[in-house]
């Protein structure tokens, strides 16, 4: 008896020491500002456990043309100053302003939360490897770039934390002009399962921001043989 109940408190402990990653899942809606009709593509990590964590995201590039130019920011950065463009920004979530009328029309990059100067999201020497740093509008082209939650313990990157779902975890939202066709992009990810001394694990797969006319949420699978641990 004392067997059986040890396996079981090893399967237990097994289990909740493990997590998986599902699937990207793109949200898109529409709306308009100063003028320019736009797409918003919120794309979140999916996740099947409880206490799931995103801790990093990297080897990110676009995988199916060259323009990674068309997103529009309109930040509080000293490189915007709050004016929608294509032309000056940060991917960086602790500058985007107002939460009605900055955050909304804004691209910006995160492990989990909401974009706000609390954020702890903070990008990695991948940036200035490619020629500057994320206070850029566009995307490094040819480069795998990444980003990073530098402080883990505030547990944003879980599922069910502000900013996130009860299964997802957001990972950026990028702006675009209404009917510009936003790419494919590659993004792999590392996450453990939220336990204490849980093995970090790593998935990676892609996930597209469609022109009008595919369907407003989409998810792209097919990845669970790709993990490792």
């Amino acid at each position: 008896m004392k067997f059986v109940a040890s396996m079981a408190l090893a399967a237990a402990v097994s289990s909740a020491a493990s997590a998986t990653f599902v699937q990207y899942v793109v949200v898109k809606t529409s709306t308009t500002n100063s003028g320019q009709a736009l797409d918003v593509y919120n794309v979140f990590a999916r996740f099947n456990g409880a206490t799931d964590t995103l801790l990093n995201a990297f080897n990110f590039n676009r995988v199916d043309g060259s323009a990674t130019n068309m997103f529009y920011h309109k930040d509080n950065s000293d490189y915007n100053g709050g004016v929608l463009t294509t032309l000056y920004g940060t991917w960086a979530p602790q500058l985007t302003g107002s939460a009605t009328q900055n955050r909304p029309f804004d691209s910006f990059l995160v492990i989990g939360g909401n974009a706000a100067a609390t954020n702890s999201t903070n990008a990695d020497p991948s940036w200035p490897a490619a020629g500057g740093g994320w206070n850029r509008a566009d995307l490094p082209n040819g480069f795998n770039i990444g980003w990073f939650n530098s402080s883990p313990p505030n547990l944003q990157g879980r599922v069910g934390q502000p900013g996130n779902t009860a299964t997802d975890v957001r990972v950026g939202q990028f702006v675009v002009g209404a009917g510009v066709d936003g790419g494919t992009w590659n993004l792999k990810i590392g996450y453990n399962s939220g336990v204490s001394g849980a093995p970090v694990q790593f998935a990676e797969t892609t996930f597209s921001l469609p022109a009008p006319g595919a369907i407003a949420l989409l998810g792209l699978a097919g990845l669970a043989g790709r993990r490792r641990r």
